[in-house]
């Protein structure tokens, strides 16, 4: 009997729920219009859904602000759509994974709320407390993810308490036990309701520094979007990525490991380097999977992405299964951060990360191209961002609605979208299935390719060749010849050419012929 874990060699859907589809016309994504578009996504290929946070919420982080972890927010469906939804996915074949938010709650959750009534509590030790400095200052340098002091004063008890994101979003005390406890339950409450697992949002958060001791200075340009440490000047030594974390991790595996099909734990690792991220495997008993920032924020040359991948395959735990990724809810997506709004580029990308051993995670649009919007600042959503407080980047650039079609509520909704629709009408699921060259062709090729010869395998990956012009490599029975070069390049390679990146199936190459990569091309080769 095959025991391979489902998500080697899976490829894995990232759905805004707000920005999907919209059932009931009141602008909202929402379950039910996800429901309606199990169809869609069946059709594409992908093995399981990633959805944004669902769960009741204030909404000042768009649901990763949670007020009530065994429960869904009312503007999304209720508990039962979320279990008729777990329920249809699997008759898709697909599998449901929901975001847990561990590090942070909502002011507004009732633990907070009776934290800071009185200082004796009995949630109180639930969040981080501090007395203030002798001058009436915060505890220690830290600052949040605005570039604010991490810490806000509350008048009753005289104590601050840490945030290491908004105000709204108070930090747990993982050094508690009862929290540990409360997590426990808490994902018990949604296995036993069928969840396939979760992504776990901020994943090297979790534990500080028992201490509390000043981050270091880091006085290095910090440019959003490419590098992890240096954000406002400091390096994310003591809030984030403490060794106690790891032991969270490997019990949680333990409990996953106990039930009959073991749930998935995909960390939001939010690391700078391969060796950073490499510890949250443990040895091959913490996390099953964790998003690979070093690859996302790497540039988008062969040299910089060869790299990390095989630093990854080299430092990771015997088994692991790495994920690649390129865009997410909170960055600007591939279309516009690597590919500059060039297609050729966008298609290539999509064609290296499906190509690549272990688990390819798209977000939603991704498969049509879809570029950020450039939403104006006064319809700008997301508090976190909104209005680029210290220099940051808009996140409601990358969460715009989906276009399915060209009618004016472009089939996403009947009602008025809460955020603006993506500006180019022609970037939509109607006109593209209707072409066979199509980026989404494209990328629903190559998960069906994906799916006959990765399927519940971490397949071997071999480097042939690496230059500022193009990366050759094989994974399993596949050969991938990549352009990185705005010139044709001639190629001498074996095997049967299944997929180009510029046209999908049409104009391939003869078997075992000599021929010319076009520019930006990725053509995908299997045995001749």
């Amino acid at each position: 009997m095959d025991r391979s874990p489902w998500w080697h060699g899976a490829a894995v859907y990232h759905v805004y729920v707000r920005s999907f589809q919209d059932a009931d016309g009141d602008g909202h994504g929402d379950l039910r219009g996800l429901i309606g578009r199990l169809d869609y996504l069946r059709w594409l290929g992908v093995d399981a859904l990633w959805l944004s946070p669902t769960m009741p919420s204030p909404n000042r982080d768009w649901g990763y602000d949670v007020s009530d972890y065994r429960g869904v927010h009312p503007e999304l469906g209720t508990l039962d759509d979320l279990d008729l939804l777990v329920s249809r996915a699997r008759e898709n074949g697909m599998r449901v994974l929901l975001d847990l938010v561990p590090n942070h709650t909502s002011s507004e959750h009732p633990w907070f709320v009776a934290a800071r009534s009185a200082p004796d509590s009995p949630y109180r030790d639930y969040y981080v407390w501090a007395p203030p400095k002798s001058d009436g200052s915060p505890p220690n340098n830290w600052l949040d993810d605005t570039g604010e002091p991490a810490w806000t004063w509350d008048e009753k008890s005289g104590e601050y308490y840490l945030h290491n994101f908004l105000p709204e979003q108070p930090d747990l005390n993982w050094w508690n036990p009862a929290v540990h406890a409360e997590f426990d339950a808490i994902m018990d409450f949604w296995f036993d309701r069928g969840i396939a697992g979760f992504r776990i949002d901020v994943a090297n958060g979790l534990y500080k520094d028992a201490r509390l001791r000043d981050n270091p200075r880091h006085d290095g340009a910090y440019i959003y979007g490419t590098e992890v440490q240096g954000r406002y000047g400091l390096q994310h030594v003591h809030n984030f990525n403490q060794p106690e974390v790891h032991d969270v991790y490997r019990h949680w595996r333990r409990r996953a490991e106990s039930r009959p099909e073991p749930p998935l734990l995909l960390g939001e690792t939010w690391v700078a380097r391969v060796d950073e991220l490499a510890p949250y495997f443990g040895d091959g008993d913490e996390l099953q999977l964790g998003f690979n920032f070093p690859f996302i924020f790497a540039p988008f040359e062969a040299p910089a992405l060869s790299r990390v991948v095989a630093e990854s395959l080299a430092s990771f735990p015997q088994g692991t299964c790495p994920i690649w990724a390129g865009s997410n809810h909170d960055l600007p997506r591939l279309a516009t951060r690597w590919a500059g709004g060039d297609q050729r580029r966008t298609r290539l990308a999509h064609t290296l990360m499906a190509t690549l051993p272990g688990t390819y995670a798209l977000y939603y649009g991704d498969e049509l191209g879809m570029s950020d919007s450039d939403i104006p600042a006064a319809l700008h959503r997301d508090p976190l961002t909104a209005g680029g407080k210290n220099g940051q980047w808009p996140r409601d650039n990358a969460r715009a609605p989906m276009r399915w079609d060209r009618t004016p509520g472009a089939g996403f909704t009947t009602g008025t979208p809460w955020l603006p629709l993506p500006d180019d009408e022609t970037v939509n699921v109607a006109d593209q299935r209707a072409d066979r060259t199509s980026t989404l062709a494209l990328v629903r090729a190559l998960l069906h390719l994906r799916r006959e010869v990765f399927a519940g395998t971490v397949a071997e990956y071999r480097e042939a060749e690496v230059t500022e012009s193009r990366w050759i490599y094989t994974c399993g029975p596949l050969t991938v010849a990549a352009s990185f070069s705005d010139e044709p390049q001639r190629l001498d390679l074996g095997g049967e050419p299944l997929l180009s990146s510029a046209t999908v199936r049409e104009d391939l190459p003869e078997t075992g012929s000599s021929w010319v990569l076009r520019p930006w091309e990725a053509v995908v080769l299997g045995s001749a």
